[in-house]
């Protein structure tokens, strides 16, 4: 899709999310008027006080536009809008190549990692998002390098997400702390460990990650990596060159799914087909960097498998200050399953 497009449709859709707020406006005055024209104790005065005409007809009733069809457009405009701005200050296209495939400059890391849920309904944007940072890798000179982490603490809301886990909602937190925030959140998404990226800010996410590609990088690399089929487990190999590192760090080999659906059935999300990118199945701790020198270090990461159909996977190696959360480096390679 061209920037120009992009750029209509979204003027488009922030014009059709005007209208709809200045009608829901003009519908809550109205009943306003209504209502200070009704007795007290009258039993039309319901929690919006709407006229029994509308009662049966939901979809037209001015709390049901402000409480469900406004925040589901908003979330989609939301997604639109991050997607596009990010593009347009790359100077790219939905349909750019990927960086770092042969030929490209040299491109440098930036870990993105998503905080998500399928039992939270205001998740399906921030997964596209994340879905579209991964597919189109919008900034030149940057790879971005994805992680869809699903937290467990939605999973007594209705649905279980089959993907989520107590020890996501563990490296959650500990980030929480690290970044002295008040509490954990669904959707979050992280920038290399250390900045927090407000999803109503679309400059910001552009400004961040460009900065993020700036930032020098512990260079590290995955020699080789395969997987076994029983039990479920890759193995492989880790270099990392730390003689740049200013301080230690620990060095974690993550198993994730290239892709993941679901169909959901209970909770927020009850109904809808869901989709994922680079959804995380393991963490684990492979070793330590001493700053100043180079590490080396064989690793086996077992895992549940979640389906009997093969699938393919990717595993992220990922440089990381243990306390401040900082990401030093990381870096992708994907395993045919």
């Amino acid at each position: 899709m061209p920037i120009g497009t992009v750029s209509e449709e979204i003027v488009h859709l922030g014009i059709t999310n005007f209208r709809l707020r200045r009608s829901i406006e003009g519908r809550k005055d109205e009943i306003q008027r209504e209502e200070r024209l009704q007795p007290e104790g009258s039993v039309l005065k319901t929690r919006c006080s709407v006229s029994p005409a509308l009662v049966d007809q939901s979809f037209l009733r001015a709390d049901f536009a402000a409480d469900f069809v406004l925040p589901q457009l908003r979330r989609h405009l939301l997604s639109f809008c991050l997607t596009g701005a990010i593009l347009i200050g790359a100077g790219a296209t939905l349909g750019a190549k990927c960086p770092g495939t042969a030929g490209d400059n040299p491109t440098s890391p930036v870990l993105v990692e998503l905080f998500t849920s399928e039992g939270c309904s205001s998740c399906p944007p921030a997964d596209a998002l994340v879905e579209q940072m991964d597919a189109s890798q919008p900034v030149p000179g940057v790879q971005l390098i994805v992680l869809s982490e699903h937290v467990d603490y939605w999973d007594h809301d209705g649905w279980k997400d089959p993907y989520s886990s107590s020890s996501l909602t563990d490296r959650q937190n500990s980030y929480v702390h690290a970044l002295g925030l008040k509490t954990a959140y669904t959707p979050q998404i992280l920038i290399d460990g250390t900045v927090e990226l407000r999803a109503n800010d679309a400059q910001q996410v552009s400004e961040m990650l460009q900065k993020a590609g700036t930032t020098p990088k512990v260079p590290v690399h995955i020699t080789s990596a395969t997987l076994d089929a029983n039990p479920s487990a890759v193995r492989g190999h880790i270099e990392a060159d730390g003689s740049s590192a200013k301080h230690n760090a620990d060095v974690y080999a993550v198993v994730a799914l290239d892709h993941a659906e679901s169909q959901v059935s209970k909770g927020e999300n009850s109904g809808r087909h869901l989709t994922h990118v680079a959804v995380v199945l393991e963490i684990t701790k492979v070793g330590k960097l001493e700053k100043g020198k180079n590490f080396s270090q064989d690793f086996q990461v077992k895992f549940k498998r979640l389906q009997t159909d093969p699938m393919p996977m990717r595993v992220v190696a990922v440089v990381q200050e243990p306390g401040s959360g900082k990401v030093l480096g990381a870096t992708l390679q994907k395993i045919a399953n």
